[in-house]
């Protein structure tokens, strides 16, 4: 079975299941067993919150646990077997693509197999054969071709949890020389206004309230506060496409498709006088996952 993993700074993402990357390590068996991994005789509660940031995934083993925790998921959500061989898929920036690759490889595709592991009340083993690795945003436009088609030049904006991936496609092949990576990700965009609401009213809101009030759902809040949070969409959709123009990438001539779990934030806050020549906004938090996979399963079919 082919299985797509979006290793994101803010939360992991399969084809069909989504959670926040944190995670907690227990000795012992800890408050909950819901969304627990059991590992080399460790637990660990997989979504609590957010990590620390790591600009380098590979420096301890918390993605590692976190693609355990993604595949029990895709896996139950499948209803497949617990006992099979996986092909991997997943995804990096394409600004670090080739400096990346190899490290994060093996870093996922680890030489003691089969991985063995339990997840909430039932055990896997399964044999990693492979790791696929694709650039970001460009694997999710494989799902959507028709947002490309026709057009001689397009900027890709994956808008993740750290970075904002700045991506110019021409004649629907990426451009290597045309591609930039900035640390504007939605997280910056929480935690500048968390600190805002803190210092003006005094109240410690949560990234899940901010989230849910920037994307326009329904969420119990002071008035203030939620006030302050849909201002702060504007601001930050506006540093975003200042931020593109000045890393060289005229959005008011050639097309954008915004994608990406910020996509859905940008579209809220656009408007008609900030002259964009042509919005696309794929908001399916799932895409790149789903791209991983469709292209690695291509590939063992030829």
């Amino acid at each position: 079975m082919v299985i797509g993993i979006d290793h994101g700074f803010y939360a992991i993402k399969g084809p069909h299941v989504v959670f926040p990357s944190g995670l907690a390590a227990y000795d012992y068996e800890p408050y909950t067993m819901q969304n627990v991994l059991q590992h080399e005789g460790k637990y660990y509660v997989c979504g609590t919150g957010r990590q620390a940031l790591l600009k380098d995934k590979t420096v301890n083993d918390n993605y590692y646990l976190l693609t355990m925790a993604a595949l029990a998921q895709e896996i139950r959500c499948r209803k497949a077997q617990k006992q099979m061989e996986v092909v991997l898929a997943a995804g990096l920036p394409l600004a670090g693509f080739g400096r990346e690759k190899q490290a994060f490889r093996n870093y996922l595709l680890r030489d003691h197999q089969p991985l063995c592991f339990q997840y909430d009340d039932e055990k896997y083993r399964l044999w990693i054969r492979d790791v696929k690795l694709f650039p970001q945003g460009y694997s999710a436009i494989a799902l959507h071709p028709e947002y490309i088609n026709g057009e001689p030049s397009v900027l890709l904006a994956d808008i993740g949890g750290w970075t904002v991936d700045l991506m110019r496609l021409d004649n629907a092949v990426p451009n290597a020389a045309a591609c930039r990576s900035l640390e504007l990700g939605v997280i910056r965009c929480m935690d500048e206004v968390m600190e805002q609401i803190r210092r003006r009213t005094g109240l410690s809101v949560t990234d899940i309230q901010i989230e849910r009030v920037l994307n326009g759902s329904a969420c119990s809040m002071d008035q203030t506060a939620k006030e302050m949070i849909q201002s702060h969409g504007r601001i930050y959709t506006e540093r975003i496409l200042s931020s593109i123009l000045e890393a060289g990438f005229d959005f008011k001539a050639i097309p954008v498709v915004f994608l990406g779990g910020g996509a859905s934030i940008i579209e809220r806050h656009i408007r008609p006088q900030d002259g964009l020549c042509r919005a696309v906004f794929l908001t399916d938090v799932h895409a790149n996952a789903a791209g991983y996979e469709r292209i690695a399963g291509q590939m063992l079919k030829t």
